[in-house]
C-alpha cells in the first residue's frame, strides 16, 4: 500500500531534508528510521519538497510504499514514539498508487517569519529572523505585486540551483504586520532552490528604506541573481503547507503550528 504522511519539523538542528553522508543530521534519516522501525522493514520516503539547513515545516508531505499491515494511528503515534522531538507526524492517510507527494502537488506555500524591535528575542532564536532596522510593511508588500503571474525567476534562485527551468508561477505574496513581527506569505506552483529567501532578501531591503519599490520588479528583468541582494536567513522560513487535488482528500497545512497564527 502507498502511504502519506503530514510532518512538522524545528529545523534549527538539521542540515536540511535530504538524506546526507552519514553522521550529517538530516529530516528525511530520522523520519526513515523511525517508520522503518513500525513497519519492521526498510523504508524510503518520498517528499512534497526539499527544505534546506535550518529551514522548518509545519506541513511537509511524504509518501512511502510498504506491504506491512498498519492501521493509520499506528503509523503516526508509532511513529513520534520512534522521532526525535524536533519532528512529529501530524496525520497519515492511505492513498491511490498514482499519488506522489511532489509531482501530485499544484501549489505549495511557505511563510517567513520577521521578529522587527530593536533587540533580540531569548525565545524565538532559531526560529525566526531578527531585524533590527524598522520595516514598512505595506512598503514590502507593494513591491512584491511585481513578481505576481508566471516569470523567469533566475535572479531569485541560488547560483548552484539545480532545476531544469528557472519558470515559476507566483500565485500570491502578501506582507502584513502583526506588532512586532512581519509575516510574509508565499505560494506557487513550486519554487527555485533559496527562491523564497531571495525574495525575503529583496523585500527586507525595501521596507527598510535602502531599496526603492521598484527594485523588486527590476531584480527580476534582470535574470541575474547577481543583482538579487542579500539571501535572508533560513531561521525565519517555514514550509507552510502542500495542495493537492480533492480527490486525495488530504488534510491541509496546520498554520496553528508557528509561532505566529495565521
Amino acid at each position: 500500500m502507498r502511504i502519506a504522511l503530514g510532518i512538522e519539523y524545528d529545523g534549527s538542528r538539521f542540515r536540511g531534508w535530504q538524506t546526507q553522508e552519514p553522521g550529517v543530521r538530516t529530516v528525511q534519516e530520522a523520519l526513515e528510521t523511525a517508520v522503518s522501525r513500525i513497519a519492521a522493514q526498510p523504508v524510503g520516503v518520498v517528499c512534497a519538497g526539499r527544505t534546506d539547513a535550518g529551514v522548518h515545516a509545519a506541513g511537509q508531505v511524504v509518501h512511502f510504499d510498504t506491504s506491512a499491515r498498519r492501521d493509520l494511528h499506528a503509523w503516526v503515534m508509532g511513529s513520534n514514539s520512534q522521532l526525535p522531538d524536533d519532528v512529529s507526524v501530524s496525520w497519515a492517510r492511505e492513498v491511490a498508487d498514482d499519488f506522489h507527494a511532489r509531482f501530485s502537488a499544484y501549489a505549495r506555500r511557505y511563510r517567513y517569519l520577521v521578529l522587527n524591535r530593536c533587540y533580540r528575542s531569548a525565545l524565538c532564536g532559531g526560529r525566526m529572523t531578527h531585524w533590527y532596522a524598522p520595516l514598512d510593511a505595506e512598503r514590502m508588500h507593494a513591491a512584491g505585486q511585481a513578481l505576481l503571474g508566471e516569470h523567469d525567476f533566475s535572479a531569485y534562485r541560488a547560483a548552484g540551483c539545480q532545476a531544469e527551468h528557472p519558470m515559476r508561477a507566483l500565485y500570491e505574496l502578501s506582507v502584513r504586520r502583526r506588532g512586532d513581527f512581519v509575516v510574509l506569505e508565499v505560494e506557487a506552483n513550486a519554487f527555485l532552490h533559496h527562491m523564497v529567501r531571495n525574495i525575503a532578501g529583496v523585500l527586507l531591503a525595501i521596507g527598510s528604506g535602502e531599496r526603492p519599490p521598484e527594485w523588486a520588479a527590476e531584480v527580476l528583468a534582470t535574470r541575474d541573481r547577481r543583482r538579487g541582494g542579500v539571501t535572508a536567513p533560513a531561521d525565519g522560513l517555514y514550509f507552510l503547507e502542500v495542495l493537492y487535488p480533492e480527490r486525495f482528500a488530504l488534510p491541509r497545512g496546520n498554520p496553528s503550528a508557528l509561532p505566529v497564527l495565521a
